[in-house]
């Protein structure tokens, strides 16, 4: 990008800007947009870049700025404040595109098809990171969608069936199988599982084919989307169960930690303790009740 020649802010007609990356605008956005310019006009020029017309006048490349070009040609004005940029085509092109995936309120699918443009023209995910502010992560889930070719998941979430995290889960589950990516899918589709729940049902399922050296021990892995929902929720509900055991376990030690504090304040307990050769305290439980040993006495 060629930064000798200084960025300067002019009016230039409107006629002559020419859009590198048209964008579909949400229609509440763009009203607020142009009720914003029509009571306090334009607080930020546009980004253009200029080239020469087949007429020899000059004519712009926006670079970033659609809703308000839009805007200004809505209201019925000629010409529009912008900052003109001295950059190449291609520089203009990313720079326009960067623009869209950085801007507030931007949509998962317009990021995903924002990104496979820069990557055909070579961007690095670095570059795209730099350029953007998106987090390395999302950035390369997103790419990893892209790589894997994955056109339903894309499709789907282009049509707003599916989040964009959700279909990351699907594609990640099916680089190990196929069948568990479909029926992940199908789960998802039918309501059964969240898109939390994806990632938890294919630990799940990985852990379970680790289980068991023997085949006769091996657990019975599902074969459908409602077997594995079905093998979630049992999962689900024996780790509850679990969790209740521990805290009611945790409730009976709490019981016996205070009745041995209790205890261990009467010197004739500790006397009878000590006759029958009972003269330490599991650690644990010494540690708990702040006691050493028997024979150090109470502390």
């Amino acid at each position: 990008m060629n930064t000798d020649t200084p960025e300067r802010v002019t009016l230039i007609p409107i006629e002559r800007i020419e859009v590198l990356n048209s964008r579909d605008r949400n229609a509440k956005v763009f009203e607020e947009i142009v009720e914003n310019i029509q009571d306090i006009g334009l607080k930020k020029p546009i980004t253009v870049t200029e080239r020469e017309g087949l007429d020899s006048e000059p004519k712009y490349l926006l670079v970033c700025g659609e809703g308000r070009l839009n805007a200004f040609r809505i209201l019925g004005e000629t010409h529009i404040p912008a900052l003109i940029v001295d950059v190449s085509d291609e520089d203009a092109f990313i720079m326009s595109l960067a623009e869209n995936i950085a801007r507030k309120g931007h949509r998962p699918l317009e990021i995903l098809a924002d990104i496979e443009l820069l990557l055909t023209r070579n961007t690095g995910i670095d570059d795209i990171v730099a350029k953007t502010g998106l987090s390395q992560k999302y950035v390369r889930d997103i790419v990893f969608l892209l790589e894997k070719g994955e056109e339903r998941l894309i499709e789907a979430v282009q049509h707003g069936t599916l989040p964009l995290s959700a279909a990351i889960q699907i594609a990640r589950a099916k680089t190990d199988d196929d069948d568990l990516g479909d029926m992940l899918e199908e789960a998802y589709q039918s309501g059964e599982l969240k898109t939390t729940q994806l990632y938890e049902a294919k630990q799940l399922l990985a852990k379970r084919r680790d289980q068991g050296p023997k085949a006769n021990n091996r657990p019975k892995l599902p074969n459908s989307a409602h077997s594995l929902v079905k093998t979630y929720q049992r999962e689900v509900e024996r780790q509850h169960k679990m969790v209740l055991k521990a805290e009611h376990a945790q409730q009976k030690l709490l019981l016996v930690e205070q009745g041995l504090r209790t205890l261990f304040t009467d010197t004739n307990f500790v006397t009878l303790l000590r006759a029958e050769g009972l003269e330490t305290l599991p650690q644990y439980l010494a540690e708990r009740i702040e006691l050493n040993t028997l024979n150090g006495g109470v502390s």
